[in-house]
């Protein structure tokens, strides 16, 4: 059943990232193209946990590539927010 929902989960995060990707070569938007390269980074977590041995001991190991990607995240929510014209009154 786990292997099941990562596949899922796997597929589910491509399908993300494609969006992002698209979004991006709409707007030509940092963001977006930060959010996709983060998804995609999940659906290859997602495919190499599938690879990997369930009683793997190193399999915590694969879990810093989601790491990654949620800190891709987060740089670049804060890059955003940073980037952002002040508001006008």
């Amino acid at each position: 059943m786990i292997d099941f929902l990562n596949g899922v989960a796997a597929a589910s995060a491509l399908g993300v990232g494609l969006f992002f990707l698209r979004l991006w070569r709409e707007t030509r938007d940092r963001f977006f193209a930060l959010f996709g390269l983060a998804f995609w980074m999940m659906a290859l977590n997602g495919i190499v946990l599938l690879w990997a041995a369930p009683a793997d001991e190193h399999r915590h190991y694969f879990y810093l590539l989601r790491l990654l990607a949620f800190l891709l995240i987060i740089a670049a929510i804060v890059d955003k927010n940073r980037s952002a014209d002040p508001p006008r009154p």
